[in-house]
């Protein structure tokens, strides 16, 4: 239950601190520091579904999800980062409008408040730093961005101090809005994947379908299909053309697709003269699905010696 803490501890340090960032903001003047407010409030928000969801994503599986809620997590990183995407839209357009309507701005309580963000801010990234779902990242990524907007913020505060060039302060705020859309965008395509039974990160079915037809007495493998439910579980099935012990023949296929980290297997076995009812998985794929038929032999004189 570390994580779920862990995440709870951010969203009431970022829920907090994003109200008392929009009283500062609009103490300062600063454009940049209210558009950080802003996205601490959408960071709040996320941060509170990533926890409803990762709690919901540890339930055991039931009746009504037989595999699992485990794609609650990732869609608690969907959410939270669709959020983040709309959040920075929102910033760029509002410094946009700054870049060619400068304000005045209080630097001195701009710099004061920048190095409290940044402790408070480096703080909760410290406390959720370890996370390995999507959702978690998601969280994570909020975090660290905070703390480098705050970093961009302050920096950018002392040289507008120094130098009294009040276009910076917009133009921060888009540097960090354009970085975090750009790791958004990652994280929401990785959880998309997921979403649309994309085959893991890191498996490739044609490597897996070679290895499986040099096991012995194996003839034929097809209607391959590989999906996750979350990151953590790997499920595939697949129709095995075979010949030999079906016992023997299916043990040493799980344990072949044990090494490619596939943990739900369910293995069809039939018979080189059974026809198989799934008759368009022959020609599936066209790239990848007819052409093992012929060189099943060849792997199968391969294992008498």
């Amino acid at each position: 239950m570390k994580t779920g803490k862990n995440i709870m501890i951010a969203f009431i340090l970022n829920l907090a601190f994003s109200l008392f960032e929009f009283v500062g903001g609009v103490w300062t003047g600063s454009v940049a520091i209210i558009s950080d407010a802003l996205h601490d409030l959408g960071d709040a928000v996320g941060i509170g579904i990533s926890v409803l969801f990762e709690e919901k994503s540890k339930q055991q599986p039931d009746e009504a999800y037989t595999y699992g809620y485990g794609r609650y997590s990732v869609l608690g990183g969907v959410i939270t980062t669709m959020i983040l995407l709309v959040g920075s839209a929102f910033v760029i357009f509002r410094a946009v409008e700054r870049l060619f309507h400068p304000e005045v701005i209080n630097y001195n309580g701009m710099i004061v408040f920048a190095v409290f963000g940044l402790v408070v801010n480096f703080c909760a990234a410290f406390v959720t730093r370890e996370g390995d779902s999507i959702n978690q990242k998601a969280v994570n990524l909020h975090m660290l961005e905070d703390v480098l907007g705050w970093v961009v913020i302050l920096v950018g505060a002392v040289a507008m101090r120094f130098t009294g060039f009040a276009i910076l302060d917009p133009l921060m705020s888009m540097g960090v809005a354009l970085f975090i859309i750009a790791h958004a965008v990652k994280n929401l395509r990785e959880a998309l994947g997921i979403f649309l039974e994309k085959t893991p990160h890191g498996i490739h079915a044609e490597v897996m379908k070679k290895h499986i037809c040099e096991v012995s007495d194996v003839l034929d493998v097809h209607h391959v299909h590989i999906w996750s439910v979350d990151e953590t579980m790997t499920c595939a099935t697949m129709h095995i053309v075979t010949n030999g012990d079906p016992v023997r023949v299916k043990e040493a296929v799980r344990e072949e697709l044990n090494e490619f980290g596939i943990s739900h297997v369910i293995l069809e076995l039939e018979g080189d003269t059974e026809s198989c009812s799934a008759k368009e998985c022959r020609r599936e794929h066209r790239g990848w699905g007819g052409h093992h038929h012929h060189h099943g032999h060849h792997d199968h004189d391969h294992d008498h010696h």
